[in-house]
């Protein structure tokens, strides 16, 4: 399994730039870069490899690597996610440089009308609300599970998971796969999606001191 690394260059202004790469231990197809210097205050942007819009100058070029399904830009963090089981081991590097080259060339990394065209924190919070009300919570309450949205911060949200889903080993998984993607597909301009729960709460914390 790859580990975790870190990558540093001095820029054309004779600045550091500085790549830290975290591969994901529960899913072997995630990897995060963190970014320094910032890579995006604007918010986050989520982008699809079937996405349109053209947003990010970098995402675009790490899609063209090929495999590539989703990239997240948020602050400092570049999230890359692939079609399966991904060669860090390869990927990891390039895409690095890739990042280094895009902070490098003093273009932003992602378009000012991303931030410009998001909705506001209050609609957000109105679609995702509606989303988890009206279809997430349904669906998950035979698992005695419940999601709460607790937070909207730019188009971040965050996220708390209740019932059979606190302490739940698989809640990650849950996060992931099931809730996030929906939200993903039903409401696009949400960036992060940010798990709040306390996981070492509750009658059988799955996280425990």
């Amino acid at each position: 399994m790859y580990e975790e690394t870190s990558f540093s260059w001095s820029g054309k202004d004779g600045a550091r730039i500085r790549v830290g790469v975290e591969p994901s231990f529960t899913h072997p197809n995630v990897c995060r870069f963190i970014v320094d210097p910032e890579v995006y205050s604007g918010g986050a942007l989520h982008i699809a490899a079937k996405d349109t819009r053209g947003y990010s100058p970098l995402a675009k070029t790490i899609f063209e690597l090929g495999g590539i399904t989703e990239v997240l830009i948020a602050g400092e963090s570049v999230t890359v996610t692939t079609e399966g089981h991904a060669d860090w081991d390869t990927l990891a590097p390039k895409i690095a440089e890739m990042i280094r080259n895009q902070i490098d060339s003093g273009a932003p990394s992602v378009s000012p009308d991303h931030a410009k065209e998001l909705p506001s924190s209050e609609a957000i919070r109105e679609k995702v609300s509606t989303l988890i009300d009206t279809a997430i919570n349904p669906a998950i309450a035979g698992h005695g599970g419940s999601v709460t949205l607790t937070d909207v911060r730019g188009n971040t949200i965050y996220l708390e998971f209740g019932g059979g889903c606190q302490g739940c080993a698989s809640a990650h998984v849950t996060l992931k796969y099931g809730v996030e993607r929906l939200i993903r597909e039903k409401i696009p301009e949400v960036g992060e999606v940010l798990d709040a729960t306390d996981h070492a709460s509750g009658e059988n914390p799955y996280y425990t001191s």
